[in-house]
């Protein structure tokens, strides 16, 4: 009785069914980074704003100032009296009512000296020329309550983090497609919801409900593709992270056209609700059919592939072999119960962990130097491209563990360079640590391939979801670490990037090699395989196996 990779084989393994799923799903990638991303327009510093007096507001009626006169009359005399205050965190302690002169509103105050009226902190009563343009002026993200902003991404890569261990348990017990559809519909309701919080607190409930079903959309979708395609074509899970890069160059042209940060989020959320057309485009996978016992619906599946590939399948191909091995809940310790599962784990939860917070580090690090925004951040993610072509053109040659390793030890050398290169030379240290940026994406992009090929397929989007869960950990503790330890000496986040990448680098060539063979079904699959290429062939021992019928 055959295999599935067999049947697959017959059926085709890269044909027109599945560029076909794998183009729309390839869609997600780009939502993903949207979403991943958005931040940086949803919470752009307001141009100009001020600390308003109480009673300003009236009193403006009153007189019919304009803003930018009021303006004149609060922060200007402050500025002469005090030029190390801007009016934007703090204001002159006093109070206009209606005896207030609209021609001198200060006039009887200080006996005429503006340096001798009080000053207070501002707290809640900011002046934004664009009250709506991001959500810095929307819930007055400001002065004191900077850190909101900051709070509200580390809130997001929380909701990565949960999604990562809720729906990665949930796509391997109720299925990918299931759990992929109920993300896509719970990243657009949520999206909607947070474009028009009422306040702050609600505006942080639903950005982490949005991370918790983003990551279900974006893992789930990366599995499917993975496991309806052959042994030598899972390289598509590399060009999906293209997408990914792809919607961080769509990004800046969304958030110029859109004046508002709710347009913004509006325009980053509904496209999530078209995948919902994926129910009549993409089948469950078959895979994970035959682990839940259920082969007459796989069987049909890959009839339907066969169909569509022009392929035919042969009669005697009406059971396909599943393994006898027990299908149960998953859990962390089926991933670290025998010694191959163990130590791949282990690496590859310090590789994700590592990934991120480099690969966040080097970004914030390099940012967006002045300039403009929108041009900066469109260039900022055109260098990743390359990074991804190098993965393509030379995984299917030499394999993933060498680019793998090579990629972070490139990336730790390269921020090493570059804490010691002189500040004279801006220059070459843009290069250095951009080297250092395109070797962490390639160890990145290549992460989420290998993390996928190493895990049988009852534990696979479990153990993918799980591991991933570090990169969001990472993603948490990336700008603490940087300003921290920036404010020590500006290089030194460059020396701990370093150690971590070195170390990764070497760990992951202890890794399995996973070229050219055939996704692993069970543990016993898992532990078969060798760190040494020659002996992780495609052949595997003898297996009790059952038929499905």
């Amino acid at each position: 009785m055959p295999s599935f990779d067999e049947v697959l084989k017959e059926a085709g393994e890269f044909g027109r069914f599945q560029k076909r799923v794998f183009f729309l799903l390839c869609q997600t990638g780009i939502t993903f980074s949207f979403l991943f991303t958005s931040v940086v327009f949803l919470g752009q510093a307001p141009g100009n704003y001020w600390c308003r007096i109480p009673g300003a507001a009236k009193l403006s009626e009153q007189c019919g100032w304009s803003l930018e006169e009021e303006r004149n009359f609060t922060v200007l005399p402050l500025h002469l009296g005090n030029g190390s205050s801007s009016g934007e965190c703090e204001r002159l302690d006093v109070t206009w009512d209606a005896s207030v002169s609209c021609a001198h509103p200060l006039a009887h105050y200080g006996n005429g000296s503006v340096g001798n009226l009080p000053l207070t902190q501002c707290h809640d009563n900011w002046v934004y020329k664009q009250p709506h343009s991001s959500i810095v002026s929307e819930y007055n993200l400001v002065c004191g309550n900077a850190w909101m902003l900051d709070l509200s991404q580390a809130i997001l890569n929380l909701g990565f983090l949960t999604g990562a261990f809720t729906l990665g348990y949930a796509a391997d017990r109720y299925g990918r497609i299931l759990i992929y559809l109920l993300s896509c519909l719970g990243v657009g309701i949520c999206g909607i919801i947070v474009a028009f919080a009422p306040n702050f607190t609600v505006f942080l409930i639903f950005r982490f409900l949005q991370g918790v079903f983003g990551k279900g959309t974006w893992m789930t979708c990366y599995v499917i593709v993975t496991e309806i395609v052959g042994s030598d074509q899972r390289i598509v899970g590399i060009v999906i992270q293209m997408f990914f890069t792809l919607g961080i160059m769509i990004l800046p042209g969304i958030a110029y056209l859109v004046p508002t940060w709710q347009g913004i989020q509006l325009a980053i959320s509904l496209p999530n609700f078209l995948f919902l057309l994926y129910y009549w485009a993409v089948p469950e996978s078959p895979r994970w059919l035959l682990t839940r016992k259920k082969g007459e619906k796989a069987l049909k599946i890959m009839h339907n592939i066969a169909k569509h590939n022009g392929k035919y399948l042969s009669p005697h191909y009406s059971e396909i072999t599943i393994s006898n091995e027990e299908v149960s809940n998953p859990s962390f310790l089926d991933l670290v119960r025998t010694p191959q599962m163990r130590r791949n784990t282990l690496i590859l939860m310090y590789a994700w962990f590592t990934s991120a917070l480099v690969y966040q580090g080097l970004v914030m690090r390099l940012g967006i130097v002045g300039g403009n925004l929108y041009l900066d951040f469109f260039i900022s993610g055109a260098v990743e491209l390359p990074a991804a072509l190098l993965i393509l053109v030379t995984i299917d040659r030499i394999g993933r563990r060498l680019p793998f390793g090579i990629g972070n030890i490139v990336a730790g050398i390269a921020c090493l360079i570059t804490a010691f290169l002189p500040e004279d030379i801006p220059w070459l240290k843009t290069t250095v640590a951009t080297l250092g940026r395109l070797g962490i994406t390639m160890a990145f992009e290549i992460v989420y391939l290998v993390n996928t090929e190493l895990y049988p397929t009852t534990l696979r989007n479990f153990g993918v979801s799980l591991c991933s869960s570090l990169c969001d950990l990472g993603g948490i503790i990336a700008p603490f670490l940087l300003f921290r330890l920036a404010a020590i000496w500006l290089e030194l986040p460059l020396l701990i990037f370093s150690i971590l990448a070195v170390v990764c680098g070497l760990l992951v060539l202890l890794l399995p090699e996973t070229k050219g063979i055939s996704l692993p079904e069970t543990v016993e699959d898992v532990e078969q395989l060798s760190s040494h290429f020659g002996k992780c062939g495609k052949k595997r021992k003898h297996r009790d196996t059952n038929s499905y019928i």
